[in-house]
């Protein structure tokens, strides 16, 4: 047992004791299954029992954990794939943090649901009825929320019957030097909770700071010498040294994960919840977070339980995680609210359908700064729209970091950034050649602008009538500000 073993069962104790596809579809199922043959699905339950739900979100992380592939250790996520369901082609609806949370558990788009910039900073949501738990609780549901939630100032406006555990309400003791230490609080609350047999079913939402900077301190096991940071940042000794702290970030999200995951097991609550682990966009790294692009868009989607979500399959179907609400109304057997805007997933999961969605879309209003864009993806062209008269980079938008600032010492500051971007992601994932003047793509570009087009039209979005203001008295930095700093006004 080494020090950081010892220093996180000792941070348990002390915190229990101070809050006393098939081969053509999009599904690959599992070897045992005869190729090109539908899977067989256990119902979630009794006919008069629906499952549990439990939903972790992470903060900034993106796919950047083992079961995507990438050398981040995160032996829990990766055992919960083995025996759920990994979705490699989900995407969240804004890769910026209380806009994508609100879109998530509203359905909507956040400029449907009025969430367009930071609950921390003074914007809000305009329904707060629309959050998932209003759909679950009639259908007798208990709500539960445990640790970040990020889309309201005070949770319990939202509704939740139970709440284990606010950040605001608990500060850290006094005295404890690990900033990101949440993931050690929230995961023994949810733990007690599951070990006092609770009614069932149940909705439990517990929310992890990790792997948000300020990153945890990398330990020996996140040598940077051996450790490279994600595209599209540089390999350099100063990027290693900061994915290193992603590293070691993530392993304490996993384990706290975990924590949670052997609790359902022990109290024997496994075989009718369903586990849902994601996060709300890409990690804070420059062009990922408050990015447009797959790197700041693309997310961990990960589910296990009863009803089709095990077997160890993946899943390479084109998902938002506006789908994840419908999907929940019709796997508890729920009539969906008619302002969802999303599909549910249940006939990729039954293997009915290869798609649900030929296209989805994502936007940024506001995160520090005001930087207005939207986007639609195929699974074959992703488009970009920039709405703000502006032709560099909003690198206010973009959390400090080692990795920024090497960035900005090789004039990041300075690029150029093209009113509009079309990208073959087939051809180029990474995004690096910008089609739109290509005159071989001039029909691809049209096809894009009108989807774009259609999509905004249809959901009655603001920006088609001009600057979306921010509400009344919430904070806006300056574009080139650096942030925490003074370059803020605050809206009338």
């Amino acid at each position: 047992m080494n020090d950081t073993t010892n220093r996180r069962d000792f941070m348990k104790l002390a915190m229990g004791a101070a809050y006393t596809g098939l081969a053509t579809s999009a599904v690959d199922d599992s070897p045992a299954q005869a190729p090109g043959t539908a899977p067989v699905l256990t119902p979630p339950g009794p006919a008069n029992k629906r499952p549990n739900i439990i939903y972790l979100h992470s903060h900034d992380t993106g796919r950047y954990i083992q079961p995507y592939g990438h050398n981040v250790p995160t032996p829990n996520l990766l055992k919960m794939a083995q025996e759920g369901v990994l979705f490699h082609n989900a995407f969240d609806a804004a890769p910026t943090c209380s806009p994508s949370r609100a879109a998530l558990l509203t359905g909507q788009a956040p400029h449907s649901c009025g969430m367009v910039g930071l609950v921390n900073f003074g914007f809000s949501m305009e329904h707060y009825q629309r959050h998932v738990i209003n759909s679950l609780k009639p259908a007798g549901y208990t709500a539960v929320a445990c640790g970040i939630q990020h889309i309201v100032k005070d949770p319990r406006v939202l509704g939740y019957d139970e709440i284990l555990y606010r950040e605001d309400a608990h500060p850290w003791p006094a005295g404890n030097q690990i900033e990101n230490g949440l993931a050690w609080v929230v995961a023994p609350q949810v733990v007690e909770f599951l070990n006092r047999k609770p009614k069932e079913p149940f909705f439990l939402a517990a929310g992890f700071k990790q792997t948000h900077r300020n990153f945890d301190p990398p330990t020996a096991d996140d040598d940077p010498r051996y450790t490279i940071p994600p595209i599209p940042i540089a390999d350099s000794p100063q990027t290693r040294l900061d994915m290193a702290g992603f590293r070691a970030s993530a392993r304490i999200l996993d384990d706290a994960i975990g924590d949670i995951l052997r609790a359902l097991e022990e109290n024997n609550l496994a075989e009718n919840t369903l586990v849902i682990y994601t996060t709300d966009h890409g990690p804070a790294f420059p062009e990922m977070k408050c990015s447009l692009r797959d790197a700041g868009t693309g997310v961990s989607l990960i589910m296990r339980g009863p009803g089709g979500f095990s077997g160890g399959k993946v899943c390479d179907a084109l998902i938002s995680q506006l789908d994840l609400y419908p999907t929940l109304c019709d796997y508890a057997g729920i009539e969906p609210p008619s302002w969802l805007e999303g599909r549910s997933m249940m006939p990729v999961i039954r293997g009915e359908l290869p798609e649900i969605n030929e296209e989805i879309h994502a936007e940024v209003n506001y995160h520090i700064a005001y930087e207005p864009k939207r986007m639609v993806r195929t699974n074959r062209y992703k488009y970009i729209r920039h709405f703000l008269n502006r032709t560099r980079p909003v690198i206010a938008n973009c959390d400090a970091s080692p990795s920024k600032d090497f960035w900005l010492a090789h004039d990041w500051q300075n690029q150029t950034i093209d009113h509009e971007e079309l990208y073959d992601v087939a051809l180029d994932p990474n995004e690096g050649q910008n089609l739109i003047a290509d005159p071989a793509h001039g029909k691809v570009a049209g096809d894009m602008r009108g989807r774009l087009d259609r999509w905004m039209e249809s959901t009655n979005d603001p920006i088609l009538k001009g600057p979306i203001n921010a509400q009344s008295g919430a904070k806006i930095w300056a574009p080139d500000a650096t942030f925490p700093g003074p370059d803020f006004v605050v809206a009338p």
